[in-house]
């Protein structure tokens, strides 16, 4: 393990699909650095000096990421783990801008496994803004699949959240080449 870095996933899970996908994450991350989730409600604003990678993850909403009214959508689905007030989208908007080169940035969503090749992604789109508030980005974003929108997840996912956790802290510690 790197010593004083740190990782931290903040993500947005409607049914709890997302948030067991940012657990593996942590998981595989933990081999390299110390590595915490965090619900996006409660996420800081100003990230701690010792983060040296961001990772952010929500469910894609109507090809991006979820909006307050795609979140009331989902509520009426079935129960929902975290509050719909605060997603990704408005935990971004708050969020301070990196000082000095800052933490690097991973982003993942959660989609529909019938519909892989959706043309959005709330994992692109949140790369997109996390770029242009000046973070460097450590890798392509990542997708997760879901079997129906309130899930449930497969175990092969949560084994591929796990080592793309693994992946980033290779490349996060340099025991890999950046892409």
């Amino acid at each position: 393990m790197t010593d004083n870095a740190s990782a931290l996933i903040v993500y947005e899970s409607m049914f709890g699909n997302t948030e067991r996908i940012a657990r593996a994450i942590r998981d595989g991350l933990r081999q390299y650095v110390a590595a915490e989730t965090v619900p996006v409600n409660r996420a800081p604003t100003v990230l701690p000096a010792d983060v040296r990678l961001l990772v952010v993850g929500g469910p894609t909403h109507a090809f991006s990421m979820s909006r307050l009214s795609t979140r009331q959508e989902a509520l009426k689905q079935g129960d929902v783990v975290t509050p719909i007030e605060v997603g990704i989208r408005e935990w971004l908007d708050v969020l301070h801008p990196p000082t000095g080169s800052g933490p690097r940035v991973a982003t993942f969503d959660t989609r529909i496994a019938k519909v892989r090749r959706l043309p959005g992604s709330a994992a692109r789109s949140a790369a997109n803004v996390l770029r242009r508030m000046g973070f460097g980005r450590l890798t392509t974003s990542e997708s997760f699949f879901v079997s129906e929108t309130t899930g449930p997840i497969r175990d092969v996912e949560l084994e591929r959240a796990q080592n793309w956790g693994t992946k980033l802290g290779r490349l996060l510690t340099g025991s890999a080449k950046v892409a």
